[in-house]
């Protein structure tokens, strides 16, 4: 089966080899710029299937390539992840928001790394699920139709709330979804909620999944994903 074709943007050669190593070595083809602009260029020519995007670049920055991106209905569809320096839960989230798929932040192991790739790579195939089936993860099992779950068989009772979320979730394992997002999706953007609201649904969300709430992970400072 072909690999995934990957584009990764890093200004710092030494990282850009690690990431190109790694990749490649699991059988992804890899092309490899130093630039926000070097970037644009390079998806114009060829479109890949993911993007790694380093945030802070000269010139162009990650954040305003990720827009760019995004804005457009050609480019708008591939997934990128982002890397990102540790502390900066800002640029993070602003991503998150742009479009931005996942997130890894620096220093990363290339374990990480890759699990973050294949995570979101297998976007496609959540995106597929039709509502009348139903969506197994782990031990937990949703009809969407119904809007029934089960753990172990045994059903759930979720208030609409908490079955959106979670069914929010489920949708995209292993991908980071801010508060904000997950306001938007659940309730539309005019809804007047706070994030503290989203905490306490997802706290009780966990508390009726029992030992299954443990696959709801917090991200601190940004949001909420669904372990793999």
């Amino acid at each position: 089966m072909k690999k995934s074709d990957i584009l990764v943007v890093d200004d710092e050669e030494d990282i850009l080899k690690l990431l190109q190593y790694n990749l490649q070595k699991e059988g992804y083809p890899v092309r490899t710029v130093a630039s926000g602009e070097e970037a644009l260029d390079e998806i114009n020519q060829r479109h890949p299937d993911l993007i790694v995007l380093d945030l802070m670049l000269p010139g162009l920055d990650g954040l305003e390539v990720c827009k760019i991106l995004k804005s457009q209905k050609e480019t708008a569809p591939i997934p990128i992840i982002m890397l990102t320096a540790k502390g900066s839960e800002s640029d993070i989230i602003i991503g998150l928001e742009l479009g931005a798929d996942d997130y890894i932040t620096k220093p990363f192991s290339p374990r990480e790394l890759l699990a973050r790739v294949k995570s979101v790579l297998r976007r496609g195939k959540y995106e597929k699920e039709e509502e009348g089936e139903t969506i197994r993860r782990h031990e937990i099992a949703i009809d969407v139709s119904r809007r029934e779950v089960t753990v172990r068989e045994n059903a759930v009772s979720l208030t609409t709330t908490e079955f959106d979320i979670l069914l929010l979730l489920v949708r995209r394992p292993g991908w980071v979804l801010t508060r904000d997002q997950i306001i938007d999706s659940v309730r539309g953007n005019d809804y007047a909620v706070t994030d503290r609201s989203v905490d306490v649904h997802i706290t009780g969300l966990r508390k009726k999944l029992g030992a299954a709430g443990k696959y709801i992970d917090t991200v601190r400072g940004v949001g909420y994903r669904f372990k793999e």
